[in-house]
């Protein structure tokens, strides 16, 4: 028998906080350290390929150039961010004078969402870094956070090794060159994994605040939404988890989003003023696919005579269209729940049926993470050595694929 002295407790209560950090260790060290590993094989390849290059040296410090390498991953939408946690917004709808193109309004920063340079500005008051070095902290941080939370959904349906395949992918995925960049997207996928993995275990609430969060980082939180609101209405059909907790979690869900959008318009005088900006100064708009669909039938005949053409970018962004469009039916064929079919399948709605860049889809459909779902179940029959090999192939050429074409060869 073992002796207790008062207020000490016995041997299984002190040992249990000790267990509790060793456990989470055991499970999620293995995804953190794989991770990790391939996104720095991928990010040295990227930093290679720039310095050797050297071509962001002759661009402006705003557009993909700077005096340093690493400075190109503040450009483009990195530039935006580090003004607003600088500076704030000043929301407008300046129109440029004479113009009668496409671009007739000046560009500002109220199209960029304020939950990432809120936590940039956040990070840099706690951690005396600087606009840039604060972007790129949030953004790694979160980027791990994501591969755990892809890891965990992806784990419900093939176990551990599917689970460490999925964020192995998302490590190496095209477009995942942002994901260590002042960009907003590995903050958008982990709000999404975790806000998905909620719904799956019926954490309503949490499901309700991380979607409430994901709305004040990207429009495209529009698919979460209406994939928890659909799967919550599922929930009260059932009447498997009461009602007030789907009730909050539909009611909270897309505050964030509608606050957002709403304050900007009421700012510009005009309260649908984020999209006519989004259209008039960045030519980005729903076009029900005809952009997509001009780039899908030109592509590949050789043809780069359509809007905003970028030929080697277009090219992998319409191998990563056809990608996606045979890993739907996979994932489909795995009956996942709804939340994760509607999510998906509203998520490439939005993307491919706008008008943009093509050479960003690549990038867009990076939050596609369910889709990493099929080929994770597949790749779990590999040994861990030869999944860490094919993996740590495509880390390497993601320097070029998922990071120099992207910010050098097109427009991120």
């Amino acid at each position: 028998m073992t002796a207790t002295l008062p207020g000490i407790g016995t041997p299984d209560t002190e040992a249990a906080p000790v267990s509790r950090p060793r456990a989470a260790a055991r499970r999620h060290g293995p995804v953190l350290a794989l991770f990790g590993t391939l996104k720095l094989a991928g990010f040295c390849s990227f930093m290679y390929l720039l310095s050797s290059t050297g071509d962001y040296r002759a661009k402006h410090p705003r557009f993909g150039g700077g005096a340093h390498a690493w400075d190109v991953l503040a450009t483009w939408d990195g530039w935006w961010y580090q003004q607003i946690a600088l500076h704030g917004y000043d929301p407008k709808l300046v129109p440029v004078p004479g113009a009668t193109g496409l671009i007739t309004l000046e560009g500002n920063s109220a199209a960029f969402f304020p939950l990432y340079p809120a936590l940039m500005r956040l990070t840099s008051s706690v951690t005396g870094l600087g606009s840039y070095g604060a972007g790129l902290l949030v953004s790694i941080v979160a980027s791990f956070a994501a591969a755990l939370g892809i890891y965990a959904v992806a784990e419900r349906f093939g176990g551990r090794r599917a689970g460490l395949a999925a964020a192995g992918l998302w490590a190496v995925w095209p477009g995942s060159g942002v994901e260590w960049a002042v960009y907003s997207d590995s903050l958008y996928v982990a709000l999404a994994a975790w806000a998905c993995h909620a719904v799956l275990t019926r954490r309503w609430l949490t499901a309700g605040v991380l979607t409430f969060a994901a709305g004040l980082n990207r429009p495209t939180a529009g698919a979460l939404i209406a994939a928890l609101c659909v799967s919550a209405l599922l929930s009260l059909r059932r009447r498997e988890d009461g009602v007030l907790r789907p009730v909050l979690a539909m009611a909270l869900a897309p505050l964030g989003l509608l606050g957002y959008l709403l304050w900007v318009g009421n700012r510009m005088g005009d309260l649908g003023g984020y999209f006519k900006l989004q259209s008039g100064a960045w030519a980005h708009s729903f076009d029900y696919g005809k952009q997509t669909l001009d780039v899908l039938t030109s592509v590949p005949v050789g043809k780069f005579d359509y809007l905003f053409a970028y030929p080697f970018t277009d090219v992998i962004s319409v191998g990563v269209i056809l990608l996606v469009c045979a890993l739907l039916p996979l994932l489909l064929r795995l009956r996942p729940p709804a939340v994760l079919v509607l999510y998906t399948v509203i998520t490439l709605a939005l993307v491919l049926g706008s008008q943009q860049i093509v050479a960003n889809i690549s990038r867009y459909l990076l939050p596609c993470f369910p889709l990493f779902v099929p080929l994770a179940v597949a790749l779990r029959r590999l040994s861990l050595p030869v999944l860490c090999t094919l993996l740590g192939i495509a880390a390497l050429a993601s320097g070029s694929y998922a990071g120099y074409a992207l910010f050098e060869l097109g427009v991120p």
